[in-house]
């Protein structure tokens, strides 16, 4: 009976470009530690983002169908006539809509960026989502809030009677200022006052990497 061989010693390995095991997990709830965010509440956040900003709309909706001009119209024997063919009042409904719209998309985009100012794609996402359906909602208001219908008007008030016409958002593309001015209104917020990731230490090529608790000051000895 024989003992069973020993098997020989194996040298630890040294590899110095052996990543350790657990250190990615560990550097991703670093990350997460010093964000003090994942991904699922960056999510949530959004969603909180997507519907205070398409809320908002209501206020856009009332304030377009306050500021806006209106378009005269002359009730006729069996037809309605502009009473300026050559007034500007429909360009300036949009106009008007297009401004309220950017003014409020830099706002939303400036409280969004106070409220979270490391921002991420969730969050762009729900901004400018939020944007678009202010937007819509602020159309769908002012429109339905206006002046009724041509033709129930021009019964109402008779024959050779000036009325004012519905209110309507000739340009469909500007339903788009919101959305564009809040990203760029944020964009550029995040890349002025937004927090910045520590810069990388570099080790030259061959020097043993120690961290940075462990490596001397000038003059210690070891």
């Amino acid at each position: 009976m024989t003992a069973p061989l020993t098997p020989p010693h194996q040298p630890p390995n040294h590899d110095p470009w052996q990543k350790p095991q657990g250190a990615g997990s560990t550097a991703a709830h670093a990350v997460q530690a010093a964000d003090g965010t994942d991904t699922r509440t960056e999510v949530k956040q959004a969603a909180v983002v997507t519907v205070a900003v398409a809320l908002s709309g209501v206020l856009l909706g009332l304030l377009w169908l306050w500021l806006s001009p209106r378009v005269p119209l002359i009730a006729g024997d069996s037809a309605v006539f502009l009473k300026d063919t050559e007034g500007e009042e429909a360009i300036g409904a949009d106009g008007t809509f297009v401004l309220l719209a950017l003014g409020f998309g830099a706002l939303s985009a400036a409280l969004v960026f106070l409220f979270r100012r490391r921002g991420g794609v969730p969050l762009v996402v729900g901004l400018a989502l939020g944007g678009l359906l202010a937007s819509g909602l602020a159309w769908l208001l002012g429109w339905g809030l206006g002046p009724d219908d041509v033709v129930t008007q021009a019964r109402a008030v008779g024959q050779g009677a000036t009325f004012d016409a519905p209110l309507e958002l000739n340009a469909r593309g500007s339903l788009l200022a919101w959305p564009v001015a809040a990203m760029l209104v944020h964009l550029a917020l995040t890349a002025l006052f937004g927090p910045r990731d520590p810069e990388p230490e570099w080790v030259p090529f061959g020097a043993p990497y120690l961290p940075a608790d462990r490596q001397d000051g000038p003059g210690e000895g070891h």
